[in-house]
């Protein structure tokens, strides 16, 4: 797997954007997944949950806290197992993949963490906002961020960080 400056196209140059792509879960697709090579959990926002239609009947009993960077504690509503597409078919692969569930103000709908991307084979080139991975037939598959809605998830997590700063809260954003 190799990057070239054709992965650059259609990228704004000195960007400094996070991976941010689509999936499909549940037969939705699922846009504001944040592509998190230092996270250790897969998350999936409760209110994105809610809207995938899926039965809560496969929700399981999670009992630790998710815990993170800087040592805080976020309770789970249990996990999932989902079955998610990575890519747009033909050019795709389908794995299950384990999600935490959260409920917190987030600007995000999913967070994919470091093992998934690992089980995919997938490798992350943050300047081309690029991750490609092993598919058929030994094809490389190239799934590439949505660069205008990392910026807008962007510009809403700050907007949610200064509210909780002024002890408000504000409404979910998330949706497929």
């Amino acid at each position: 797997i190799f990057f070239s400056d054709e992965d650059y196209a259609g990228i704004s140059p000195n960007q400094d954007d996070p991976m941010v792509i689509g999936v499909e879960i549940a037969n939705w697709e699922v846009q504001k997944t944040l592509i998190d090579q230092g996270s250790s959990a897969n998350v999936l926002y409760w209110p994105t949950f809610l809207k995938l239609d899926v039965p809560r009947s496969l929700i399981r009993l999670h009992t630790e806290p998710l815990v993170g960077f800087a040592g805080e504690r976020v309770h789970t509503r249990g996990y999932v197992d989902l079955l998610t597409t990575f890519g747009t078919p033909p050019d795709a692969r389908r794995i299950m993949v384990r999600y935490l569930l959260v409920e917190a103000n987030t600007s995000y709908n999913i967070i994919i963490r470091r093992p998934t991307l690992n089980h995919l084979g997938a490798v992350v080139s943050t300047p081309h906002l690029t991750m490609k991975f092993p598919g058929k037939d030994e094809k490389i598959i190239s799934v590439r961020a949505n660069q205008k809605i990392a910026r807008q998830c962007y510009v809403e997590s700050l907007r949610i960080f200064a509210s909780s700063k002024e002890g408000k809260k504000s409404p979910p954003t998330t949706c497929p």
